[in-house]
């Protein structure tokens, strides 16, 4: 009898553990902003986008010169725990750490706009130093410790998510790279707003299309063909984006047509350095 009235006990106790934490798990979670209001804000005012809305630039100035949202943007992502983003589902932690991406190297970039201004830099390349590149230096704080961008996204993001889109929403500050959206990135329209960007990206005939000699591609298809599954079969279902006419978008479907890569252009994507 005692020890059916412990066992009892026991699974009270446990059923009680269990209530608690889930209750502390979904007030955790509850806990960030995943309308990404203060990024949006930033992006809405500082974001010019142009030619059908394939292109972007920013206006870096303004944000140094008054860099408040950002700012309290970047501590409300330093401040989430490993604990609270492992319970958020997949859509709300890729929309984070894309949106980290952006605004992390957006505030790289204001961090050093004198250098820019003063013509000391040309590019977020022009940021590094001798030994380390401005993607490997470990600048801002994300899930508890010290992060790079390469980190968040060779070590992170490409390693825990199977999507080939988000090398179209990552931006890299220059004028080759995807534009940056007018708006962040948030998990209740994700898969909405990463089609749309890949469509975007593939349709700009500065960086993609197809001509008499075959298919020209940005080189971040080069420099990620492994993350697309194979590059001809990937571009097949954007066959409308990446094409103008008919004529090419059947010859994409029924042959393999040849590939060349685009020089890329590194200057910075910016509406003007003051």
């Amino acid at each position: 009898m005692k020890t059916q009235l412990f066992t009892g006990y026991l699974r009270c106790i446990i059923g009680l553990l269990l209530i608690t934490l889930s209750m502390s798990t979904k007030a955790i979670s509850s806990t960030f902003d995943h309308s990404h209001a203060l990024l949006n804000q930033v992006l809405n005012r500082h974001v010019v986008v142009f030619d059908n809305q394939r292109k972007s630039a920013v206006d870096y100035q303004a944000i140094a010169n008054q860099p408040k949202r950002l700012d309290d943007y970047l501590a409300q992502l330093s401040a989430v725990t490993p604990t609270q983003y492992a319970s958020w589902d997949s859509d709300q932690q890729l929309a984070f750490l894309i949106n980290a991406y952006n605004a992390f190297t957006i505030k790289l970039i204001t961090d050093n706009i004198q250098a820019f201004n003063r013509g000391e830099a040309q590019s977020i390349r022009d940021l590094g130093s001798f030994f380390t590149s401005p993607w490997e230096q470990s600048f801002f704080k994300l899930l508890g410790k010290q992060r790079s961008l390469d980190w968040l996204e060779h070590k992170k993001i490409r390693v825990d998510f199977n999507e080939p889109r988000i090398h179209f929403a990552l931006v890299c500050a220059a004028v080759s790279c995807p534009k940056l959206r007018s708006e962040a990135y948030q998990a209740s329209q994700l898969n909405e707003q990463l089609e749309n960007q890949t469509r975007l990206f593939l349709s700009d005939r500065d960086k993609n299309g197809i001509d008499e000699t075959g298919i020209y591609l940005s080189k971040i298809f080069k420099w990620y063909g492994d993350d697309f599954n194979g590059i001809h079969t990937f571009l097949r279902h954007y066959s409308d984006a990446l094409t103008d006419s008919a004529s090419d978008a059947k010859s994409l479907t029924h042959s393999k047509l040849p590939i060349r890569y685009t020089d890329y252009n590194w200057a910075l994507n910016t509406t003007g350095v003051n």
